[in-house]
């Protein structure tokens, strides 16, 4: 038990700013599954399996289709709202759940995002836009290594590349209905992409002035009289 507070301690002392955390659904919804034997854990691999759904359904096409991945990209997040708070305000946090909370994560990008590029005609796109993603998370976790605060700030940060895509798949059904193309897909994955790797470099930025900026308070000279 103690181990697990330590735990549920250091999560929600280097958490993700999420202003829906504070919304009483979501209040209601995380303190109900923990009364349930559903674990944090559990609710992280949840998103995975919504983000492998969405993925097909995605490289399926069809309006239907990509409302259906849009929804899994929703449900996908509402699971990494609910894991975190289930694990910290629920008490029910685990030895291992620092790897659940991240593995699952990076699998879900990857399943949406290298669908994408199939979908938009370009690939390479996808996976670029999956690499992309995975550095920013690996930016962060790094500077948190470094004993740096993790950041989740950036542009194209995990909900901002959520969003961007939802409003894109919803886009595309419309444009599917209409014209028969596929441009709102491009642009997405042009878009999470350029925004991914900008956010790595500002991420970086920031992380190397923080570590100049300690450097220098651990290291001021001697004051003498």
């Amino acid at each position: 038990m103690m181990e697990n507070t330590t735990t549920a301690t250091k999560a929600s002392a280097d958490r993700r700013p999420i202003a829906t955390r504070s919304a009483r659904w979501a209040q209601r919804l995380a303190a109900w599954l923990t009364t349930t034997p559903v674990t944090p854990n559990q609710i992280s691999l949840l998103s995975a399996v919504w983000a492998a759904i969405g993925g097909a359904l995605l490289l399926q096409g069809g309006v239907l289709a990509w409302i259906g991945a849009a929804l899994c990209v929703q449900l996908r997040l509402v699971c990494n709202l609910l894991d975190g708070m289930v694990a910290v305000e629920g008490g029910k946090g685990s030895p291992v759940g620092a790897l659940y909370n991240e593995i699952p994560d990076r699998v879900a990008d990857t399943a949406f995002l290298v669908p994408l590029g199939y979908a938009a005609g370009l690939p390479w796109l996808g996976w670029a836009a999956a690499l992309a993603a995975m550095m920013t998370a690996y930016v962060r976790t790094f500077g948190g290594a470094l004993g740096l605060a993790q950041d989740f700030g950036g542009v194209m940060a995990k909900q901002r590349r959520m969003a961007a895509l939802t409003a894109a798949l919803l886009a595309q059904a419309v444009e599917h209905a209409l014209w028969g193309t596929r441009y709102s897909l491009l642009a997405a994955a042009w878009i999470i992409m350029g925004g991914s790797l900008f956010t790595v470099a500002t991420r970086t930025l920031g992380i190397a002035r923080r570590l100049k900026s300690r450097h220098l308070a651990t290291h001021q000279p001697e004051a003498r009289s």
